[in-house]
């Protein structure tokens, strides 16, 4: 069976100009150390994203990369 290589219809060409790539911002070491601290005040994450002004897939991210855990720590209500 020979391969034949498929052209993309006008459709995908005209979605494909539209898309764009959205611009990667690296991580400062400030950034970091606010999104640690915020993590010790148990601050949701998409709150973090907020102040970070980052999305909040780029928070996720980083928090793993890092080894952050965004969990919600159980804290009893006497402490």
């Amino acid at each position: 069976m020979a391969k034949t290589s498929r052209t993309p219809n006008k459709r995908s060409q005209k979605m494909t100009k539209k898309t764009t790539i959205a611009s990667r911002k690296d991580w400062t070491d400030a950034e970091l150390k606010s999104m640690k601290q915020l993590v010790k005040l148990n601050t949701p994450t998409r709150l973090i994203a907020m102040k970070l002004k980052r999305t909040v897939t780029s928070v996720y991210g980083k928090a793993a990369r890092e080894g952050i855990s965004l969990a919600p720590t159980n804290k009893s209500p006497r402490d």
